[in-house]
């Protein structure tokens, strides 16, 4: 496979290759954090909290089922790898009691904000230098190919056209990560 460039322009998300859709993702996020910091009453925070978990859920989804998978392929980078899948499994965890939750629940602000520090977290490791992104723009992965198929995926989701849940079962990235090893094991 021949290696990706950055699309330049400001073109639709079909247009962008993997790495720059995930940004897109991370910065929309990290906007929405600050807006529920902002907020002052209880109507929009729940608006905000929301729409966090929602986009979140896509997001995960969609680095989980495509991105994720391409990225040990091409790598072979497990460390990188489980810790995102780790990472991710923490924070389904606080979306999933942010969603049953409500502005009147005593620690749904401190589940927000817990949540927001955990994606700034993760975000941090994966647009660092040595991190996942830089990771996969130095392997032979098509980001743009993945882009584009990331893209289709996000959109379903979005539309809610997909058949299946807004989150990965518990334990799917295991399953993934044994079936990686092994097929590893056979090249």
């Amino acid at each position: 496979m021949a290696r990706a460039k950055p699309s330049k322009g400001r073109g639709s998300a079909r247009s962008q290759d993997a790495i720059a859709l995930l940004k897109a993702d991370h910065r929309e996020v990290e906007d929405l954090f600050e807006q529920f910091e902002k907020a002052r009453n209880d109507d929009r925070k729940q608006l905000l909290a929301t729409q966090i978990c929602q986009a979140l859920k896509i997001h995960t989804m969609i680095e989980e089922e495509i991105f994720y998978p391409a990225f040990l392929e091409a790598t072979d980078d497990l460390d990188i790898h489980h810790e995102a899948e780790v990472e991710h499994e923490g924070a389904k965890k606080l979306i999933a009691e942010i969603e049953a939750a409500s502005p009147e629940d005593e620690y749904f602000e401190a589940k927000v904000t817990v949540l927001s520090e955990m994606i700034k977290h993760h975000v941090k490791e994966e647009e660092k230098p040595g991190g996942m992104f830089s990771g996969a723009r130095d392997s032979d992965m098509d980001l743009v190919a993945l882009g584009e198929r990331m893209a289709s995926r996000k959109a379903e989701l979005e539309s809610g056209e997909s058949e299946e849940g807004m989150m990965p079962p518990p334990g799917k990235g295991k399953e993934r990560s044994q079936l990686g090893r092994m097929m590893r094991g056979t090249r």
